[in-house]
Order: C-alpha cells, then sequence, then structure tokens
C-alpha cells in the first residue's frame, strides 16, 4: 500500500497508508521519483504558528478573521513537501496532454503516488533534472520580489536570509544591474553558497551590526535597496536600518506571530524608508496587466532552463522516501544542516 508524509499535530510527522482508487475522468496519476520541502511558509504551518493557525483568510473581502468568525481554519491532518516531480502511469477518461510514461512535475507533496487533474502538471523540461526544477517555486518568489524592488543598474542591495529563496534573489539582483549586493545569512553553510552565487560580500548577523557594517564597507548612508527573506522580524529591522534615507525595503518573507523586534519609531520613521510586500502570486500585480502571476512563473523557470541562475547545491540534503520522517524534523529543529529538503523515492 502506498504511504505518504503528513503532519498529524503541530511538529508530529507520520506516515500513513492510503489507497489508490480508480482514476477520475480528466484526472492523471503518476508516480513520484522526487519532490522537494517549502521549509518557511511550510515550516511555519507544520508548526502551528502561521497566521492560518487560528485564523481564516477571507478572500472576498481580502482580511483575516478569527476561525470562530469563519467556522474553522486550516488544521491536521496536513500534507507536508511542496513540489514533486513523476513519470505518469495511468491516465483518466478524456485526458489529452498526457500519456503514461510522460515526466512531469507540478505542486505536490511527500506522497509515492498522485492522482490530481491533468491541469495541475508541467512537463519536466528535458534540460532540467527533478533537483532543479523544484526550485521553480523558490525562483517565482524571488523574482517577484526583485521586480517589486525596482533594482535598477548600479543600486547596492543587501538580502537578508540565505534559504533557496534569498539564495535565488542574490543571483537576480545582479542581473538586474546591481552594482553590490550583500548576503545576511546566520548559517554557514547557506554563507558559503552566497558567496558562490556572487555576494559581493555575507555577513553573520551574530556577530555584526549590519546595518553599520554596510555603511562602513560601502562609504555611504546605506543601501538603494534591501530585501528580507528570512522571516524574522529582527532581521526586517535590520533591513530597514540598513537602507538609505529614502530607499526600499521589501519583505517578502511569510511572517508569523507578533512583530517582536521590529520598532518603526527608529530608523523606518526617521528616515522615510519605503516598505514594499512582495508576494509573486497575489494577482493583480503591481505591473498589471503586461505582468501576472503567469509570466513571473514563466520567467523564473527560463532564467532556470538557461542557466541564467544557478541552483546547484540548494537542494541539500537529498534523502530516501524511507528516511524523509527524520529529515523532516531536521529541517525544523536543526536547519543549520540544510538549505532545501529533497527526497527520493524508490
Amino acid at each position: 500500500m502506498p504511504r505518504e508524509l503528513v503532519a498529524v499535530a503541530p511538529r508530529e510527522p507520520v506516515y500513513r497508508d492510503y489507497e489508490d482508487g480508480p482514476v477520475p475522468p480528466g484526472h492523471v496519476r503518476l508516480r513520484s521519483e522526487f519532490s522537494a520541502a517549502k521549509h518557511g511558509t511550510e515550516l511555519s504551518l507544520y508548526r502551528g504558528v502561521s497566521p492560518f493557525a487560528d485564523r481564516v483568510w477571507d478572500a472576498a473581502r481580502q482580511i483575516f478573521l478569527l476561525g470562530e468568525q469563519q467556522g474553522g481554519v486550516m488544521g491536521f491532518p496536513m500534507a507536508l513537501g511542496n513540489m514533486t516531480v513523476g513519470q505518469v502511469i495511468e491516465v483518466g477518461e478524456g485526458v489529452e496532454r498526457w500519456r503514461v510514461g510522460d515526466r512531469v512535475f507540478g505542486w505536490l507533496g511527500f506522497r509515492e503516488t498522485h492522482t490530481v487533474p491533468e491541469r495541475a502538471l508541467y512537463a519536466l523540461p528535458p534540460e532540467l533534472a527533478p533537483e532543479e526544477v523544484v526550485c521553480w517555486d523558490p525562483a517565482e518568489f524571488a523574482l517577484g520580489a526583485v521586480r517589486d524592488a525596482l533594482i535598477r543598474l548600479g543600486d547596492t542591495v543587501v538580502v537578508f536570509g540565505m534559504g533557496a529563496i534569498g539564495l535565488l534573489v542574490v543571483q537576480m539582483a545582479r542581473l538586474s544591474g546591481a552594482a553590490w549586493v550583500a548576503a545576511v545569512e546566520p548559517i554557514e553553510k547557506r554563507r558559503r553558497l552566497a558567496a558562490d552565487y556572487g555576494a559581493s560580500i555575507v555577513y553573520d548577523p551574530r556577530d555584526t551590526d549590519i546595518a553599520l557594517a554596510v555603511r562602513r564597507d560601502l562609504g555611504r548612508e546605506g543601501v538603494d535597496v534591501t530585501i528580507e527573506a528570512s522571516g524574522s522580524y529582527v532581521a526586517l529591522h535590520e533591513a530597514i536600518r540598513a537602507c538609505a534615507f529614502g530607499g526600499r525595503c521589501v519583505p517578502l518573507a511569510f511572517y508569523h506571530g507578533e512583530a517582536r523586534g521590529l520598532r518603526l519609531g527608529e530608523e523606518w520613521h526617521m528616515n522615510r524608508v519605503d516598505m514594499i510586500s512582495a508576494r509573486a502570486c497575489s494577482d493583480p500585480n503591481r505591473e498589471h496587466p503586461r505582468w501576472d502571476n503567469g509570466r513571473i512563473r514563466d520567467t523564473a523557470l527560463a532564467l532556470i532552463r538557461q542557466r541564467r541562475v544557478t541552483v546547484t547545491g540548494i537542494v541539500d540534503p537529498v534523502v530516501g522516501f524511507e528516511d524523509a520522517l527524520e529529515a523532516y524534523r531536521m529541517i525544523d529543529e536543526r536547519p543549520e544542516e540544510s538549505v532545501k529538503l529533497g527526497v527520493r523515492y524508490g
């Protein structure tokens, strides 16, 4: 019987058996080959600390409401995992796009098989390995943030948080014309990758006052743009501090809980820093109708396919499905050992 990895309560991952029934019309079944997790948003849900733990997003009114106001919240069991690559093993009646044997991928979790509508899948580009294509998700959000940041030729930039998204932001900021891009990250493994990916300088925030170090190293009173990708309110405060007067600070992380460490009465107020919220999947985008989420996704995948950004080293560690449960605990409890978890099947 096939298995899936789910969380049955906050921080309680388990393997769960399931049965595959007949494939419905218009659906496709695939056998999983490779999957990856989404460490920021997914882990906040897994820990039970995201806004969705006790609130419901009312899309019609564009507001969060307490769960009792809406009759429930996002709960458990919760599927774990973000993207999966696999091979089509069965197609339902009326399916036109896929055939048995096609290699495909989509936004799917840690599960040995998936049965989904045919429109939920994409063809695996033949030149990309599974470890590369699962970086499409972070590349999408990195590109959205870089575009919202309006980075121009000659700008100076500091990126906070060298997870998968931040590592791609460093590269895309360079592609956009930034003359100087600093990376801020407490985890050594991720700092090394940032340097490999072209960061001008890499700071460890545990032993450095970032805003002062930036001013010292640049010889200017702050940078043009900061992008915050860690999800830490303390880091967001430091991203504001690193900005020059009238600079732009772009938070793209999924924040949760009370904003401890974020002091808006200080540099944000005195230096009139622009705060621009970035979320690539929220249409209409700022450049609607020319740019929407579909165009951002297409462009992000093209950058990976054309090797204009590199994703080598981002999916680390890679484990077998039989070890995925312990590996998932590891990325939660010992983040210094990982960048983006990958899982192989079979």
